[in-house]
Protein backbone atom coordinates (compact mmCIF):
# COMPACT_ATOMS: atom_id res chain seq x y z
CA UNK A 1 0.00 0.00 0.00
CA UNK A 2 1.31 3.42 -0.93
CA UNK A 3 2.36 5.64 1.99
CA UNK A 4 0.82 9.11 2.01
CA UNK A 5 3.38 11.92 1.92
CA UNK A 6 2.46 14.96 3.98
CA UNK A 7 3.77 18.51 3.87
CA UNK A 8 4.67 21.15 1.33
CA UNK A 9 7.31 21.94 -1.27
CA UNK A 10 8.18 24.94 -3.36
CA UNK A 11 7.18 24.03 -6.95
CA UNK A 12 10.86 24.09 -8.00
CA UNK A 13 11.57 21.26 -5.55
CA UNK A 14 8.62 19.01 -6.33
CA UNK A 15 11.06 16.32 -7.44
CA UNK A 16 12.01 15.86 -3.79
CA UNK A 17 8.44 14.81 -3.01
CA UNK A 18 8.70 12.18 -5.76
CA UNK A 19 12.03 10.88 -4.45
CA UNK A 20 10.76 10.88 -0.87
CA UNK A 21 7.68 8.87 -1.87
CA UNK A 22 9.89 6.41 -3.76
CA UNK A 23 11.91 5.88 -0.59
CA UNK A 24 8.79 4.25 0.86
CA UNK A 25 7.70 2.31 -2.23
CA UNK A 26 11.12 1.17 -3.45
CA UNK A 27 13.75 1.67 -0.73
CA UNK A 28 12.16 0.19 2.39
CA UNK A 29 11.46 3.40 4.29
CA UNK A 30 9.17 3.07 7.35
CA UNK A 31 8.97 6.58 8.77
CA UNK A 32 10.98 9.68 7.85
CA UNK A 33 11.07 13.41 7.22
CA UNK A 34 13.08 15.75 5.01
CA UNK A 35 13.38 19.53 5.22
CA UNK A 36 15.27 21.89 2.91
CA UNK A 37 16.10 25.56 3.47
CA UNK A 38 17.21 27.88 0.69
CA UNK A 39 18.90 31.13 1.72
CA UNK A 40 17.37 30.79 5.18
CA UNK A 41 13.78 30.11 4.05
CA UNK A 42 12.09 26.72 4.19
CA UNK A 43 11.27 25.38 0.72
CA UNK A 44 10.64 21.69 1.50
CA UNK A 45 8.91 20.19 4.55
CA UNK A 46 7.81 16.56 4.06
CA UNK A 47 7.04 13.67 6.36
CA UNK A 48 5.43 10.24 6.03
CA UNK A 49 5.01 6.84 7.64
CA UNK A 50 4.89 6.00 11.32
CA UNK A 51 6.84 7.47 14.19
CA UNK A 52 8.01 4.01 15.30
CA UNK A 53 9.92 1.66 13.00
CA UNK A 54 7.59 -1.24 13.80
CA UNK A 55 4.80 0.58 11.94
CA UNK A 56 2.24 -0.03 14.68
CA UNK A 57 2.45 3.26 16.56
CA UNK A 58 1.24 6.78 15.84
CA UNK A 59 1.74 8.46 12.49
CA UNK A 60 4.81 10.62 11.96
CA UNK A 61 4.14 14.27 12.77
CA UNK A 62 6.04 17.46 11.85
CA UNK A 63 7.61 17.58 15.33
CA UNK A 64 8.69 13.94 15.41
CA UNK A 65 12.34 13.56 16.42
CA UNK A 66 14.72 10.67 15.82
CA UNK A 67 18.19 9.62 16.86
CA UNK A 68 20.80 11.04 14.49
CA UNK A 69 23.69 8.68 15.15
CA UNK A 70 26.84 10.16 13.57
CA UNK A 71 24.98 13.13 12.10
CA UNK A 72 25.47 14.33 15.69
CA UNK A 73 29.16 14.80 14.87
CA UNK A 74 28.40 17.89 12.79
CA UNK A 75 26.74 19.50 15.81
CA UNK A 76 29.68 18.62 18.07
CA UNK A 77 32.08 20.06 15.50
CA UNK A 78 30.12 23.32 15.51
CA UNK A 79 30.69 23.61 19.26
CA UNK A 80 34.48 23.49 18.83
CA UNK A 81 34.49 25.78 15.80
CA UNK A 82 32.34 28.33 17.63
CA UNK A 83 34.80 28.33 20.52
CA UNK A 84 37.61 28.90 18.02
CA UNK A 85 35.59 31.66 16.33
CA UNK A 86 35.29 33.40 19.72
CA UNK A 87 39.01 33.10 20.46
CA UNK A 88 38.55 30.58 23.27
CA UNK A 89 40.08 27.57 21.49
CA UNK A 90 43.20 27.41 19.34
CA UNK A 91 42.84 24.79 16.62
CA UNK A 92 46.62 24.51 16.27
CA UNK A 93 47.23 24.02 19.99
CA UNK A 94 47.93 20.52 21.30
CA UNK A 95 44.89 18.87 22.84
CA UNK A 96 47.00 18.54 25.99
CA UNK A 97 47.03 22.33 26.36
CA UNK A 98 43.43 22.08 27.49
CA UNK A 99 43.38 18.46 28.62
CA UNK A 100 46.78 17.53 30.12
CA UNK A 101 45.90 13.87 30.67
CA UNK A 102 45.54 13.39 26.92
CA UNK A 103 49.33 13.68 26.44
CA UNK A 104 49.83 10.08 27.60
CA UNK A 105 51.45 7.46 25.32
CA UNK A 106 52.91 9.81 22.74
CA UNK A 107 49.84 11.95 22.07
CA UNK A 108 51.40 15.21 23.26
CA UNK A 109 51.57 16.58 19.70
CA UNK A 110 47.96 15.79 18.75
CA UNK A 111 46.31 19.10 17.89
CA UNK A 112 42.71 20.20 18.26
CA UNK A 113 42.38 20.28 14.48
CA UNK A 114 43.51 16.64 14.40
CA UNK A 115 40.49 15.75 16.51
CA UNK A 116 38.15 17.51 14.08
CA UNK A 117 39.82 15.93 11.02
CA UNK A 118 39.85 12.37 12.43
CA UNK A 119 43.65 12.43 12.64
CA UNK A 120 44.05 12.17 16.43
CA UNK A 121 45.07 8.50 16.20
CA UNK A 122 42.64 7.11 18.79
CA UNK A 123 39.67 5.72 16.82
CA UNK A 124 39.43 2.62 19.02
CA UNK A 125 39.92 1.56 22.63
CA UNK A 126 41.93 -1.46 23.73
CA UNK A 127 39.07 -2.25 26.12
CA UNK A 128 35.62 -1.27 24.88
CA UNK A 129 33.37 0.57 27.29
CA UNK A 130 30.06 -0.81 28.44
CA UNK A 131 27.02 1.35 27.60
CA UNK A 132 26.91 2.58 31.19
CA UNK A 133 30.61 3.52 31.10
CA UNK A 134 30.17 5.23 27.74
CA UNK A 135 27.49 7.48 29.24
CA UNK A 136 29.79 8.50 32.11
CA UNK A 137 31.67 11.49 30.64
CA UNK A 138 34.55 11.40 33.12
CA UNK A 139 35.17 7.67 32.74
CA UNK A 140 34.90 7.79 28.94
CA UNK A 141 37.25 10.78 28.67
CA UNK A 142 39.77 9.06 30.95
CA UNK A 143 39.70 5.95 28.75
CA UNK A 144 40.42 7.98 25.60
CA UNK A 145 43.18 9.96 27.33
CA UNK A 146 44.88 6.74 28.48
CA UNK A 147 44.67 5.07 25.06
CA UNK A 148 47.87 4.56 23.06
CA UNK A 149 47.43 5.86 19.50
CA UNK A 150 46.99 3.56 16.52
CA UNK A 151 49.22 5.89 14.45
CA UNK A 152 51.27 9.00 15.11
CA UNK A 153 48.66 11.70 15.69
CA UNK A 154 48.38 13.97 12.69
CA UNK A 155 50.18 11.58 10.34
CA UNK A 156 47.13 9.76 8.94
CA UNK A 157 43.36 9.72 9.21
CA UNK A 158 40.70 7.22 10.18
CA UNK A 159 37.10 7.73 11.23
CA UNK A 160 36.77 8.10 15.02
CA UNK A 161 33.31 6.53 15.08
CA UNK A 162 32.73 6.56 18.84
CA UNK A 163 35.75 8.28 20.36
CA UNK A 164 35.08 11.49 18.42
CA UNK A 165 32.16 12.20 20.75
CA UNK A 166 34.22 11.86 23.92
CA UNK A 167 37.08 13.91 22.45
CA UNK A 168 34.90 16.83 21.41
CA UNK A 169 32.78 16.77 24.56
CA UNK A 170 35.80 16.81 26.85
CA UNK A 171 37.37 19.72 24.98
CA UNK A 172 34.14 21.71 25.35
CA UNK A 173 34.06 20.90 29.06
CA UNK A 174 37.72 21.82 29.58
CA UNK A 175 37.34 25.16 27.80
CA UNK A 176 33.89 26.26 29.04
CA UNK A 177 33.10 24.21 32.14
CA UNK A 178 29.83 23.13 30.47
CA UNK A 179 28.86 19.65 29.38
CA UNK A 180 28.38 19.54 25.65
CA UNK A 181 24.61 19.10 25.87
CA UNK A 182 24.28 22.35 27.82
CA UNK A 183 26.59 24.19 25.43
CA UNK A 184 24.74 22.97 22.34
CA UNK A 185 21.35 23.85 23.81
CA UNK A 186 22.40 27.39 24.74
CA UNK A 187 24.86 28.35 22.02
CA UNK A 188 23.65 26.41 18.97
CA UNK A 189 20.10 25.06 19.18
CA UNK A 190 18.52 28.10 20.85
CA UNK A 191 20.04 30.76 18.56
CA UNK A 192 19.19 28.67 15.48
CA UNK A 193 15.69 27.86 16.73
CA UNK A 194 16.49 24.19 16.10
CA UNK A 195 14.85 21.18 17.74
CA UNK A 196 18.17 19.44 18.29
CA UNK A 197 19.59 17.89 21.45
CA UNK A 198 22.63 16.03 22.73
CA UNK A 199 21.01 14.58 25.82
CA UNK A 200 17.25 14.43 25.22
CA UNK A 201 15.37 16.38 27.94
CA UNK A 202 12.58 14.56 29.74
CA UNK A 203 10.11 17.20 28.54
CA UNK A 204 10.88 16.32 24.90
CA UNK A 205 11.12 12.53 25.26
CA UNK A 206 7.57 12.00 23.99
CA UNK A 207 8.57 13.36 20.57
CA UNK A 208 11.20 10.72 19.82
CA UNK A 209 10.14 7.70 17.78
CA UNK A 210 11.52 4.20 18.08
CA UNK A 211 14.32 3.23 15.70
CA UNK A 212 15.39 -0.19 14.48
CA UNK A 213 17.07 -2.06 11.63
CA UNK A 214 15.46 -2.37 8.21
CA UNK A 215 16.67 -4.53 5.35
CA UNK A 216 17.92 -3.13 2.09
CA UNK A 217 15.31 -3.62 -0.65
CA UNK A 218 15.70 -6.33 -3.26
CA UNK A 219 17.12 -5.01 -6.53
CA UNK A 220 15.58 -5.52 -9.95
CA UNK A 221 17.84 -8.55 -10.37
CA UNK A 222 16.41 -10.17 -7.25
CA UNK A 223 19.48 -9.47 -5.09
CA UNK A 224 20.17 -7.23 -2.14
CA UNK A 225 22.99 -4.71 -2.41
CA UNK A 226 26.15 -6.02 -0.77
CA UNK A 227 29.32 -4.22 0.31
CA UNK A 228 32.60 -4.93 -1.45
CA UNK A 229 34.68 -7.84 -0.19
CA UNK A 230 37.28 -5.46 1.29
CA UNK A 231 34.66 -3.55 3.27
CA UNK A 232 32.92 -6.74 4.36
CA UNK A 233 36.22 -8.17 5.61
CA UNK A 234 37.07 -4.97 7.50
CA UNK A 235 33.75 -4.97 9.33
CA UNK A 236 33.74 -8.73 9.81
CA UNK A 237 37.21 -9.11 11.35
CA UNK A 238 36.93 -8.61 15.14
CA UNK A 239 40.58 -7.56 15.31
CA UNK A 240 40.42 -4.97 12.53
CA UNK A 241 40.65 -1.28 13.37
CA UNK A 242 37.29 -0.86 11.63
CA UNK A 243 35.49 -3.33 13.87
CA UNK A 244 37.26 -2.06 16.98
CA UNK A 245 36.43 1.57 16.22
CA UNK A 246 32.72 0.90 15.74
CA UNK A 247 32.80 -1.50 18.69
CA UNK A 248 34.24 0.95 21.21
CA UNK A 249 30.97 0.54 23.11
CA UNK A 250 30.20 -3.14 23.70
CA UNK A 251 27.58 -4.49 23.77
CA UNK A 252 25.85 -2.08 21.44
CA UNK A 253 23.51 0.16 23.44
CA UNK A 254 19.74 0.07 23.14
CA UNK A 255 19.06 3.26 21.22
CA UNK A 256 15.42 3.26 22.34
CA UNK A 257 16.33 3.19 26.04
CA UNK A 258 15.29 6.50 27.66
CA UNK A 259 18.48 6.49 29.76
CA UNK A 260 20.62 6.19 26.63
CA UNK A 261 18.75 9.00 24.90
CA UNK A 262 19.11 11.25 27.93
CA UNK A 263 22.87 10.67 27.96
CA UNK A 264 25.37 12.79 26.05
CA UNK A 265 27.33 10.98 23.35
CA UNK A 266 28.41 13.80 21.08
CA UNK A 267 29.37 11.46 18.26
CA UNK A 268 26.36 9.18 18.14
CA UNK A 269 23.20 9.87 20.16
CA UNK A 270 22.02 13.35 19.26
CA UNK A 271 18.29 13.55 18.63
CA UNK A 272 16.50 16.00 16.40
CA UNK A 273 13.78 16.69 13.90
CA UNK A 274 14.44 16.99 10.18
CA UNK A 275 13.66 20.68 10.52
CA UNK A 276 16.06 20.98 13.46
CA UNK A 277 18.91 19.39 11.50
CA UNK A 278 18.24 21.45 8.35
CA UNK A 279 17.79 24.64 10.33
CA UNK A 280 21.08 24.04 12.13
CA UNK A 281 22.97 23.79 8.84
CA UNK A 282 21.10 26.76 7.40
CA UNK A 283 22.17 28.83 10.43
CA UNK A 284 25.81 27.83 9.92
CA UNK A 285 25.89 29.52 6.50
CA UNK A 286 23.41 32.37 6.80
CA UNK A 287 20.50 34.01 8.54
CA UNK A 288 17.42 31.84 9.04
CA UNK A 289 14.07 33.62 8.95
CA UNK A 290 15.85 36.84 9.86
CA UNK A 291 17.81 35.40 12.79
CA UNK A 292 21.56 35.54 13.25
CA UNK A 293 23.97 33.15 11.58
CA UNK A 294 26.24 30.93 13.67
CA UNK A 295 29.43 30.74 11.57
CA UNK A 296 31.35 33.63 10.09
CA UNK A 297 32.49 33.13 6.47
CA UNK A 298 35.96 32.37 7.84
CA UNK A 299 34.61 29.56 10.00
CA UNK A 300 32.61 28.14 7.11
CA UNK A 301 35.89 28.09 5.19
CA UNK A 302 37.50 26.04 7.99
CA UNK A 303 34.58 23.61 8.06
CA UNK A 304 34.78 22.79 4.37
CA UNK A 305 38.50 23.10 3.59
CA UNK A 306 39.98 19.65 3.10
CA UNK A 307 42.00 18.51 6.12
CA UNK A 308 41.99 14.74 5.48
CA UNK A 309 41.71 12.84 2.22
CA UNK A 310 42.44 9.40 0.85
CA UNK A 311 42.20 5.84 2.19
CA UNK A 312 40.47 5.90 5.56
CA UNK A 313 42.06 3.50 8.05
CA UNK A 314 38.69 2.80 9.65
CA UNK A 315 36.02 3.15 6.95
CA UNK A 316 38.06 1.04 4.47
CA UNK A 317 37.12 3.45 1.66
CA UNK A 318 38.57 6.81 0.62
CA UNK A 319 37.12 9.64 2.70
CA UNK A 320 37.39 13.42 2.81
CA UNK A 321 37.01 15.63 5.88
CA UNK A 322 37.14 19.30 6.56
CA UNK A 323 37.32 20.36 10.21
CA UNK A 324 34.55 18.30 11.73
CA UNK A 325 32.55 17.68 8.55
CA UNK A 326 32.55 15.18 5.73
CA UNK A 327 33.15 16.68 2.32
CA UNK A 328 31.75 15.74 -1.08
CA UNK A 329 33.38 12.59 -2.44
CA UNK A 330 32.83 9.06 -3.69
CA UNK A 331 32.18 7.65 -0.21
CA UNK A 332 29.81 10.44 0.82
CA UNK A 333 28.31 12.35 -2.12
CA UNK A 334 26.85 15.68 -1.04
CA UNK A 335 25.08 18.36 -3.04
CA UNK A 336 28.18 19.78 -4.72
CA UNK A 337 31.96 19.93 -4.33
CA UNK A 338 31.40 22.99 -2.13
CA UNK A 339 29.11 21.23 0.37
CA UNK A 340 29.90 20.09 3.89
CA UNK A 341 27.83 17.99 6.27
CA UNK A 342 27.62 14.67 8.07
CA UNK A 343 25.68 11.44 7.63
CA UNK A 344 24.55 9.17 10.41
CA UNK A 345 25.26 5.46 10.12
CA UNK A 346 22.13 3.86 8.74
CA UNK A 347 20.26 6.90 7.49
CA UNK A 348 20.28 10.49 8.73
CA UNK A 349 21.99 13.27 6.81
CA UNK A 350 22.55 16.98 7.34
CA UNK A 351 24.41 19.25 4.94
CA UNK A 352 24.97 22.83 3.84
CA UNK A 353 25.98 24.20 0.47
CA UNK A 354 27.04 27.84 0.88
CA UNK A 355 27.14 28.67 -2.84
CA UNK A 356 23.51 27.72 -3.46
CA UNK A 357 22.31 28.59 0.06
CA UNK A 358 20.85 25.11 0.46
CA UNK A 359 20.67 23.28 3.79
CA UNK A 360 19.10 19.83 4.10
CA UNK A 361 18.06 17.64 7.01
CA UNK A 362 16.82 14.07 6.67
CA UNK A 363 15.93 11.75 9.56
CA UNK A 364 14.52 8.22 9.59
CA UNK A 365 13.56 5.47 12.02
CA UNK A 366 14.77 2.68 9.73
CA UNK A 367 18.47 2.01 10.30
CA UNK A 368 20.59 0.36 7.59
CA UNK A 369 24.09 -1.06 7.89
CA UNK A 370 25.78 1.48 5.58
CA UNK A 371 27.82 4.31 7.06
CA UNK A 372 28.27 7.15 4.59
CA UNK A 373 25.90 7.02 1.61
CA UNK A 374 22.45 5.71 2.45
CA UNK A 375 20.44 5.28 -0.80
CA UNK A 376 17.38 7.01 0.67
CA UNK A 377 19.36 10.12 1.63
CA UNK A 378 21.20 10.04 -1.67
CA UNK A 379 17.92 9.97 -3.61
CA UNK A 380 16.88 13.16 -1.83
CA UNK A 381 20.22 14.84 -2.47
CA UNK A 382 19.99 13.99 -6.18
CA UNK A 383 16.50 15.46 -6.32
CA UNK A 384 17.75 18.73 -4.81
CA UNK A 385 20.68 18.77 -7.22
CA UNK A 386 18.36 18.27 -10.19
CA UNK A 387 15.75 20.84 -9.16
CA UNK A 388 15.09 23.26 -12.04
CA UNK A 389 15.93 26.93 -11.54
CA UNK A 390 17.21 26.11 -8.07
CA UNK A 391 18.81 29.54 -7.62
CA UNK A 392 15.78 31.57 -8.65
CA UNK A 393 14.48 31.71 -5.10
CA UNK A 394 17.53 33.64 -3.86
Amino acid sequence: METAVNGTTDPRFEGIRTAFAENFTARGERGAAVVVYEHGHKVVDLWAGTRDVEGTGPAWEPGTAQILRSATKGVAAAALLLLHQRGALDLDAPVGTYWPQFKAHGKEDARVRDVLAHRAGVPALDRPLTPAEALDPERAAAAVAAQAPSWTPGADHGYHAQTYGWLTAELVRRVTGDDIGTFVAREIAAPAGADLWIGLPDAQAHRAGRVGPVEAPVTAGGLRARPSRRIAEAYGDPDSLTRRAFGSVDPAPDENDPAYRAGQLAGSNGIGTADGLARFYAALIGEVDGGRRLFTPETVHLARTEASSGPDRVLAVPSRFGLGYMLHGVASPLLSPHSFGHPGRGGALGLADPESGIALGYVTNGMRTGVTADPRAQALVRAVREAPDRHSGA
